[in-house]
């Protein structure tokens, strides 16, 4: 439909009605009364440009009661969408709350509605701020939100409307659960508002919101306001990526391709060395193609960038240490994006932002570094940074004083910090287990960043050249639209009482049965329903080819499977033999003790420095103790200091020689390690191990091995001439047997999922006494307020009085095993842990969450699946207990080894965790919730406590 608005006399759109009949004109001047009186024609008055199409469709609906999902691109401007259910809340005096992922993007959002409706109508609520809590607009994290639905909150009366900005985080398989515990709850009356990133099932996810909240309106939009241009950048030319073919057809860059054809043929450094003799022409074709294809340095691509006219340009390295090193190669070469007069208004601005740092901080925080980067417009942008430093990039790079950003992925979320250019180091990224490609979701939220609305004509994403590059893939990420919305929805303890308690067992699991991950398991089956069929059929036709005229060939197959399934178990065994004794032959070494290891990446000659003993024989690291047998901490002649597993032991190892390990050794420190490795290497490198003889298989005198052997040949199939072509059928059926007995198994496992897994952990709170039917106990009323990953052990702490008698100091060391997970597994060291009591209560800890580990195996929880209790880590304790006690940020910086921005963060959540402690400990006859105010106080000060709002 077409909608004629304040048609002008001489315009074309005054023309086109005149050439109306009168009845036509009469109907189009009375659209456009009607139009006139919505509320969206106000609202469309305060803003200076025209709104998109889909921002209209969004605003029709809402306004016409519905609720709305809308998915478009970054940077195309959801957020007008949720701005109008702002502007429909005030209008109706009824209440809205924006709600957002990440308290950054909370504070960003609240300094812009304040701008728009003053400050007196806007509030905001996150775990560090909470100003203005009763006004009618109010900006809040999620979490929020979701504390407030289960707590009953009176401020949740005459909440009209709730915007949920960036929905597509519940995927998150840390935090997702939250989002649809906030869908569910949310009451009827409420009208939802879902912005999301493009996502390539939101009809499905639309679906299942208008099934739990009523009549949902989905919109999407790929259309992205600013085109985006993709180039490679290689050696000193950037090549477009993609060419126009035939009918408007994109295709590859056939440079590209022969680019990738010509380093693939290059020849290696060994193949140059083995041909010497290459002829002349053959060198200096090489020589050019050479010259042509390179991966540009760092500078040379800004240099480039800022030739070309495409700065400000964030450049994307998926590492923290990188980025930081990007500035200093910058800064090296030179390079100077400001001239004088934006150098003085860069430090303006900075000296008025870090006012507040202590002058004796700002020597630690690496200011005056990162100071002379900001006034030659280039700055690095991670979640290790100072929040106050980060925030002070992001207002210069809008400001368009810092030109050139080296940013983690953490910034493609959410923070609205776009540029003209985005510049890509690679297309792999380590994802906290292994090295492995971005996927197209995230190339396109990457990218998404580039081209500035109302700035840029067009955007730019420039992918840096590497070798063995392959251009068809990076087209493949860059031209696919794949980000399917996954729920990661599981229920927690904390979520188990507070659903009981409100809505008694029965209603609970019906409310999670209508969950995002429920709807979308029940679907799947659909699918695996008519893989099951399609099986049976095929199955049907096996059978039919595996049979032999002598007799029953699915017996003969059975006895065949019976045999190998019999060797296969006797070498299990006989692997689980030679397992346990390399084990028991760990548990004898000792601290000194030189031993060769046998296999795996520090194969060679090692020194023990501790034998890392299993649970109950020695303290382990992070919890005291290794629950998965020795893992000795070694030094090897390599000079490296690393914690072994047992899978470096296949075999037993003896002791070959005997060292005395000096007091003053440090692991950390290369000088010893290297001085220690060198003794080692005087003392045994010229002892050679004893060889490892191998042992009589066990199956040369396994009884029931020769008793199948014995009716293999016995039976009549045996004598077959076809007998392998039918043994072949056989497999291929017993195979697909197997597979469909598998899916058959997933259709159950995947029918209720939520609610058994709700099931198995009322069970477990009920043993435990947190809830007794559908009445929530004392002790289950505590967990109630208690929101975390480590919920359970939490409260079993206050129930068992284990912080009693702590000083705020140490109840903070306490708490941070909580909250604190190591960015990377180092099991080189144990943690310092302060001394005294908080030393034997984080012990006490780690054995309650032992007996809680034991109970949810016991009871099923399994945490590969995300539910249940990980294990407390102790690596943050000694940090927050010093910063707690007093101590100077120099000193606990340097104690704890970790970047200034981590350091903050740690310390917020410990701040948060402790808050919710002190309001469900006990209010008498216990210490731990009045010196849980005291820790955070304790905790609260110098760049903990600055905030960028308020």
């Amino acid at each position: 439909m077409i909608v004629l608005l304040s048609v002008r006399p001489g315009t074309l759109e005054s023309t086109m009605t005149q050439d109306l009949s009168p009845a036509e004109r009469y109907a189009a001047a009375r659209r456009r009364a009607a139009e006139q009186a919505t509320a969206l024609a106000g609202f469309r008055e305060m803003y200076d440009f025209g709104l998109d199409p889909f921002q209209i469709e969004a605003c029709r609906a809402l306004e016409a009661g519905k609720g709305v999902l809308v998915a478009a691109p970054t940077g195309s401007g959801k957020t007008i969408v949720g701005e109008f259910a702002v502007h429909l809340a005030l209008q109706q005096g009824r209440k809205c709350f924006y709600t957002t992922p990440i308290k950054a993007l909370s504070n960003q959002k609240y300094s812009d509605l304040c701008r728009r409706y003053g400050s007196g109508k806007v509030g905001l609520l996150t775990g560090d701020n909470s100003i203005n809590a009763d006004a009618p607009v109010v900006v809040m994290t999620t979490e929020v939100l979701r504390n407030m639905l289960y707590a009953g909150s009176q401020t949740l009366r005459g909440l009209g409307y709730v915007v949920m900005d960036e929905v597509h985080y519940l995927s998150d398989r840390f935090r997702g659960a939250v989002w649809e515990e906030v869908i569910i709850h949310l009451p009827a009356s409420v009208t939802l508002v879902s912005l999301s990133a493009t996502v390539s099932n939101a009809e499905e996810f639309g679906d299942w919101l208008d099934t739990v909240r009523g009549d949902t309106e989905v919109i999407v939009s790929e259309h992205r306001p600013v085109p985006l241009f993709q180039h490679v950048l290689a050696g000193r030319r950037m090549y477009d990526l993609f060419e126009e073919g035939e009918g408007h057809r994109r295709a590859v860059n056939p440079d590209l391709t022969r680019m990738a054809r010509l380093e693939a043929s290059r020849p290696t450094y060994a193949d140059r060395r083995r041909g010497r003799n290459m002829r002349e022409a053959d060198r200096e074709r090489e020589r050019r193609q050479r010259s042509r294809i390179w991966t540009p340095s760092r500078p040379e691509v800004i240099e480039r960038l800022d030739s070309e006219g495409l700065l400000p340009a964030i450049t994307f390295i998926f590492s923290r240490a990188a980025c930081e090193a990007a500035v200093q190669q910058c800064l090296y070469a030179g390079l100077r994006l400001n001239d004088e007069e934006a150098r003085e208004e860069v430090r303006a601005l900075v000296e008025e932002r870090t006012a507040h740092i202590a002058p004796e901080d700002l020597h630690v925080l690496g200011y005056y570094e990162w100071l002379e980067g900001l006034e030659r417009g280039i700055a690095a942008h991670h979640a290790g940074m100072l929040p106050t430093f980060k925030e002070v990039v992001e207002e210069l790079f809008v400001r368009g004083l810092v030109k050139a950003v080296f940013a983690t992925e953490t910034l493609a979320l959410g923070i609205n910090m776009p540029a003209r250019s985005v510049v890509l180091e690679k297309l792999v990224k380590w994802n906290g287990e292994q090295h492995a490609d971005i996927t197209p979701g995230e190339y396109t939220q990457l990218t998404g960043r580039a081209g500035r609305r109302g700035i840029d004509v067009e955007g730019h994403a420039v992918v840096l050249w590497q070798r063995a590059m392959n251009p068809e893939q990076v087209a493949g990420l860059a031209g696919t639209r794949t980000y399917p919305l996954r729920s990661s929805f599981k229920p927690s303890y904390n979520m188990a009482v507070n659903l009981v308690e409100q809505f008694g067992r029965h209603r609970s699991r019906e409310l999670l049965e209508t969950s995002f991950a429920q709807f979308q398991a029940d679907k799947s089956v659909v699918g695996i329903s008519r893989q099951v069929q399609r099986n049976e059929e095929g199955l049907a036709g096996y059978k039919e080819a595996m049979t032999c005229h002598l007799g029953d060939f699915s017996e003969y197959a059975r006895l065949r499977r019976e045999l190998k399934d019999r060797e296969t178990e006797l070498a299990r065994q006989g692997a689980s033999q030679r397992r346990a004794e390399a084990a028991v032959a760990l548990e004898r070494l000792k601290p000194g003790d030189v031993i060769h290891v046998p296999t795996g990446k520090y194969a060679g000659l090692a020194l023990v420095l501790d034998p890392g003993l299993p649970a109950g024989r020695s303290n382990g690291h992070r919890g005291f103790e290794h629950h998965d047998g020795p893992r000795p901490l070694v030094l090897t002649a390599e000079r490296q200091v690393k914690r072994l597993a047992a899978i470096d032991f296949p075999v037993p190892v003896e002791a070959l020689e005997r060292m005395r390990i000096p007091k003053s050794f440090n692991p950390r420190s290369p000088q010893s390690r290297r001085d220690l490795a060198s003794a080692l290497r005087t003392k045994a490198g010229h002892i050679r191990p004893e060889r490892h003889r191998g042992r009589r298989s066990q199956a040369a005198d396994d009884r029931e091995i020769a008793r199948l052997r014995t009716a293999l040949r016995a039976h009549p199939c045996h004598g077959c001439n076809d007998r392998e072509d039918h043994a072949r059928w056989a497999e291929r059926y017993h195979r697909l047997l197997r597979d469909t007995k598998q899916l058959e198994h997933r259709i159950e496992g995947r029918t209720n999922t939520i609610a058994r897994t709700f099931d198995r952990i009322v069970s477990l709170l009920t043993e435990l006494d947190y809830l007794r039917g559908n009445e929530v106990t004392e002790h289950g009323k505590r967990l109630a307020r208690l929101y975390g990953e480590l919920d359970l052990l939490a409260s079993e702490c206050l129930r068992e009085r284990v912080w009693e008698g702590l000083s705020p100091a140490e109840l903070a060391a306490c708490v941070s095993a909580l909250v604190y997970e190591a960015r990377v597994s180092d099991d080189a060291l144990a943690p310092k842990l302060p001394s005294g009591k908080a030393k034997a209560a984080l012990g006490e800890m780690v054995r309650i969450w032992g007996r809680l580990d034991a109970l949810e195996e016991e009871f099923r929880i399994n945490q590969a699946e995300g539910v249940g209790q990980r294990e407390p880590d102790l690596g943050f304790a000694w940090a927050a207990y010093m910063w707690a006690s007093g101590t100077g940020l120099d000193e606990v910086l340097r104690e704890a080894d970790m970047p200034a921005g981590d350091f903050v963060r740690w310390c917020k959540q410990v701040i948060d965790v402790l808050g919710q402690i002190s309001a469900a400990a006990p209010a008498e006859g216990s210490t731990v919730a009045k010196n849980a105010r005291k820790a955070v106080e304790g905790l609260l000060r110098g760049v903990v406590a600055y905030s960028s709002v308020g």
